[in-house]
């Protein structure tokens, strides 16, 4: 099941977190890598994380539509997680 984020109009370029706290366990992050589908209209601006969190800056993006991101992350323990989102392109 994918997590669900706020919506964004396709004219905002908005910065989302996803928060590992709870799966890490006391681990923490060393490398993050965002991916969303292949053509499509939504883009990835930049991202960053800390220790347990990670973030994604978005712009752009078509009006009605609903976008599925992949965040993977690799630990300090060397143990790779993946987690989707979603979020939903609408008129603000």
């Amino acid at each position: 099941m994918s997590l669900l984020w706020p919506p964004k109009d396709p004219a905002e370029t908005l910065d989302y977190d996803l928060d590992w706290t709870a799966r890490l366990a006391g681990d923490t992050i060393v490398s993050s890598a965002w991916t969303i589908p292949t053509g499509s209209n939504l883009s990835i601006v930049s991202n960053s994380f800390i220790a347990s969190i990670t973030k994604v800056w978005l712009t752009a993006g078509l009006l009605g539509q609903v976008y599925t991101l992949s965040n993977e992350i690799t630990t300090a323990a060397g143990d790779t997680m993946i987690e989707s989102v979603q979020i939903l392109l609408q008129a603000k």
